[in-house]
């Protein structure tokens, strides 16, 4: 891993600025996203609710815990991502931050996200999001990343957890309501990272990251998404099916699904030789538009069903 810096003149505003946008680019700030609007999403969804400011206290924990986890990473990966023309940029490949930087940094707000967590809501959620921390740091990315070209199903737990945290932090509790919201993304998981690993299988083979698409092959991996895909379509319906949610979330459910299913198909059907490789390219682009819009499918039929009842 790299151990030098650039040197950066404090007194020069514009490289201050460029040190905290350093930072913040450690934090992983589209993943982060990410896992705060599942988490968000558990916490409308649990029949209690939750206080606001505890609410708001609560996001920005997970918030900061989802940042650290993605620095410990940054720190760990390093020299990986030097290999990688997609991470190569990232600061410390590129000398903006040292190692130590990124490692004191990670494990300072991931402090701060546990103790901010525990004080805001509960013991069970703090556990929760330290536990997912662990995972994604040490079991995924210390251990299953550089070991297993199951890499990204085993260790699509650490990201399929927020809901759940978000969930507990409202209501103290894990429920089979919730471990459905979980299951939902680590359904997900597979068929998004291997759509990514196929147009990106280069840059995993410079860097002797074992994904599926380099140990076992396109079209075996383009089997395995489309199962993934096919396990997905009845998983997306069970907050529906078990009564948690109403007829628009079902609706809406059914449809993602099914474009979700076709797109994996597309790329199931694609041809050994096809090089442009455009249907992962459309089903990546999909799978994240897919949870954004399956998750906030929910917090709307949340709120629609809320006003049926006001109104009846």
């Amino acid at each position: 891993m790299p151990a030098t810096v650039k040197y950066i003149n404090s007194e020069n505003p514009k490289n201050n600025f460029a040190k905290v946008s350093d930072f913040w680019s450690l934090a992983k700030p589209r993943v982060m996203v990410l896992a705060i609007f599942t988490a968000f999403v558990g916490m409308v969804v649990a029949p209690n609710g939750i206080h606001p400011i505890s609410g708001v206290l609560a996001i920005i924990a997970i918030a900061l815990g989802a940042g650290a986890s993605g620095a410990l990473n940054m720190w760990y990966e390093a020299k990986t991502d030097a290999l990688m023309s997609r991470t190569a940029n990232r600061p410390i490949p590129a000398g903006r931050l040292s190692s130590m930087e990124a490692l004191t940094f990670g494990l300072v707000v991931a402090a701060a996200s546990l103790v901010l967590l525990a004080i805001s809501t509960n013991l069970l959620a703090a556990a929760l999001l330290a536990f997912t921390i662990f995972f994604y740091v040490v079991i995924y990315t210390m251990w299953l990343k550089f070991t297993t070209p199951q890499n990204i199903v085993i260790g699509g737990a650490a990201g399929a957890l927020p809901p759940v945290i978000g969930w507990a932090a409202a209501s103290g509790t894990v429920v089979p309501e919730s471990l459905i919201l979980f299951l939902i993304i680590f359904l997900w998981t597979p068929p998004h990272f291997w759509a990514l690993a196929l147009f990106k299988s280069g840059d995993y083979e410079l860097a002797s990251i074992p994904m599926l698409p380099n140990v076992a092959g396109k079209s075996a991996t383009r089997n395995q998404m489309f199962f993934y895909s096919l396990l997905l379509m009845p998983a997306g319906l069970m907050p529906w099916l078990m009564g948690f949610s109403g007829i628009f979330y079902g609706i809406s459910a059914a449809i993602l699904g099914t474009v979700f299913l076709w797109r994996a198909w597309k790329v199931l059907i694609t041809k050994t030789y096809d090089l442009s490789l455009i249907a992962e390219k459309r089903l990546f682009v999909f799978s994240i538009l897919y949870l954004f819009l399956i998750f906030g499918a929910l917090v709307i039929d949340k709120i629609v069903t809320h006003l049926m009842l006001q109104l009846a």
